[in-house]
């Protein structure tokens, strides 16, 4: 077992955000797994989807379970880390040690709240390149998953002199109005709990019920038809008839229950709506042009996976990413990989992406 410590990072310049606004002493929360080596040019950084943080491997003193990505990290697995110096950072926003809206105001000495400015993916990028330079890194692989896709096609892009090579899974170049939907449902149930209090929850009751619906919500989007009928079926909650009131009757009630209860133990409301707030706004082709423009200046090498039954972020997505990188000559490896999983694919197949993430890295090296 493999026991690891959240560092954090202070900012020392204020970071200019998209919208105009400034934040002033930002700090990271970030992992590092391996070493860098002398030439400062075996770095990874693994960035995260939309609940995660900076645990992707080993574990923390007291836990049970492992990173969110430890099949992927470590000794042999596929972010080698007998070869990469592998980094994983909380990102802006967030409420697991980087500064988002739980942290303290330093203007005001109050938790920001709702007064925390609204970011947007580029942002993110900003303060993560903050920290890449902290540690010294010079030249570094990005690879992401959903969310994380995003953060790693804005690092190929704006700074495309130290990004040698992308892995983007199950992600997209822009959300469709269907995503967009599911994000705002999930922001609604938040700002609609009267716990919430227009974000001042802080010193009362947060606003569970809220949270834990927006989880719910999100969550059906992760799976897909073919899982949740493998997983529950209609099958009854521990009964063989329904007992005809409101309560649970059936296994997937009790799971999404479970889910949205286990969520809001580890997570601020408020940062669930700053982060989805921030990915709803991306859009490379809107701000390039288009996306072949987006991509014409990166001479990173990329690598793109997706899976069959993902419907949050389907193929043709991945597809669009692929063909505005071959309209550029760009080096590109696809694969769509068949899977049962829905949009959570990333996180389960492990040992798929394993083989395909090795060969690409090692073919690189070659």
């Amino acid at each position: 077992m493999t026991i690891v410590e959240t560092k954090y990072f202070q900012i020392e310049d204020v970071i200019k955000l998209d919208s105009g606004k400034e934040l002033k002493n930002v700090q990271v929360a970030y992992e590092t797994y391996g070493t860098l080596n002398e030439n400062k040019d075996n770095a990874i950084l693994l960035l995260h989807a939309l609940t995660g943080d900076a645990h992707a491997a080993g574990y923390h003193k007291g836990d049970e379970k492992p990173g969110w990505w430890d099949d992927m990290v470590g000794s042999g697995k596929a972010f080698d880390t007998d070869k990469y110096f592998v980094i994983c950072s909380n990102m802006l926003g967030g409420c697991k040690g980087t500064t988002g809206p739980s942290s303290i105001n330093p203007e005001t000495g109050k938790v920001y709240g709702i007064q925390f400015p609204v970011f947007t993916t580029e942002d993110v990028v900003k303060v993560q390149k903050k920290l890449i330079d902290h540690l010294g890194v010079k030249k570094l692989c990005v690879a992401g998953g959903s969310m994380g896709g995003m953060q790693a096609m804005e690092w190929a892009i704006t700074h495309k002199d130290m990004v040698t090579h992308v892995i983007i899974i199950a992600s997209t170049s822009r959300l469709s109005a269907q995503a967009i939907a599911f994000n705002a449902v999930g922001r609604n149930a938040i700002t609609s709990d009267p716990n919430w209090n227009n974000g001042n929850y802080y010193d009362g009751e947060k606003p569970e019920k809220g949270l834990a619906i927006a989880r719910m919500v999100g969550h059906i989007t992760y799976l897909c038809q073919e899982s949740m009928h493998s997983k529950f079926g209609r099958r009854f909650q521990n009964k063989e008839a329904p007992d005809f009131h409101f309560d649970i009757d059936f296994e997937v009630e009790s799971y999404l229950a479970h889910q949205g209860q286990v969520f809001v133990d580890r997570f601020d409301a408020n940062s669930y709506l700053y982060i989805t707030k921030s990915v709803d706004y991306f859009d490379l082709a809107k701000k390039y042009g288009s996306l072949e423009n987006a991509f014409s200046e990166t001479d990173a090498k990329f690598l793109i996976m997706c899976f069959s039954s993902d419907w949050l972020f389907p193929s043709y997505q991945s597809k669009e990413i692929v063909n505005a990188l071959m309209r550029n000559k760009k080096d590109v490896s696809f694969c769509e990989i068949e899977s049962p999983c829905g949009h959570d694919a990333f996180l389960l197949e492990y040992e798929t992406q394993t083989k395909i993430i090795k060969s690409f890295l090692t073919k690189e090296q070659k």
